[in-house]
């Protein structure tokens, strides 16, 4: 199949990309201490707040869509605080990044904090009767011991957020040039009978996220070498 680079729209690739990293990122920022603080910790209501916080992962995307609607939409909860100060998250890319954000979260939750059940608390132990305090345990011990699970869970988060879709077309609808990813673009190609455009999307999309796990599952062989 010849494919005319010339005529494909970068844009909803490039968004699917920088949405994935941010989301990624985000996630990690927020899961991180959540599960760190859940693993070690145990008060009343965890397992509510644990049951929360893994919700999206069990709820069908529209609902998390239409929740997201409740919470950022010009009369929601947040979303009407927002367009008082002149701001406004629904139908812009900035609503992507927020619904990639929050689908991807649970699994990075989990991730971590199955990473940081694996981690042998003698060693942690030991830092802190050298001297160590809370911190220095934190990243020089436990977050290296529990790297290998915390990466898988990036990488997942990653994926997760570069292929959503039901939340995304709530929040933040089809909008080419705008709010169009790499999923959106793929529906409504096909829908319009666009073949060759998704096709090609497929293709990019299949590619990019099969190199992505193979090197994670290469880096993790040589890790767990040393």
């Amino acid at each position: 199949m010849n494919i005319p680079w010339d005529l494909i729209d970068w844009f909803p690739i490039w968004l699917s990309i920088k949405v994935a990293f941010l989301s990624a990122g985000l996630v990690a920022v927020l899961a991180l201490p959540l599960a760190r603080l859940m693993e070690k910790y145990s008060f009343r209501g965890r397992d509510a707040v644990e049951a929360f916080v893994t919700l999206p992962l069990v709820l069908p995307p529209s609902v998390v869509g239409y929740g997201l609607l409740v919470l950022i939409g010009r009369r929601g909860l947040l979303g009407n605080f927002l367009h008082n100060m002149g701001l406004s998250l629904v139908f812009t890319w900035w609503a992507v990044v927020i619904a990639a954000s929050v689908v991807a979260f649970p699994l990075m939750y989990q991730s971590a904090r199955g990473a940081f059940a694996s981690v042998n608390p003698d060693y942690e132990k030991a830092a802190r009767t050298l001297g160590a305090g809370e911190l220095a345990v934190f990243f020089r011990v436990t977050l290296p011991l529990a790297w290998p699970g915390i990466l898988s869970g990036l990488v997942l988060s990653f994926a997760r957020a570069m292929g959503e879709f039901g939340a995304t077309l709530m929040v933040a609808g089809n909008i080419p040039g705008r709010t169009q990813t790499i999923p959106l673009a793929i529906y409504f190609a096909v829908e319009s009978g666009d073949k060759l455009t998704a096709n090609t999307l497929v293709a990019i999309i299949s590619v990019f996220c099969f190199a992505l796990i193979l090197w994670v599952n290469r880096w993790k062989k040589k890790y767990q070498q040393y």
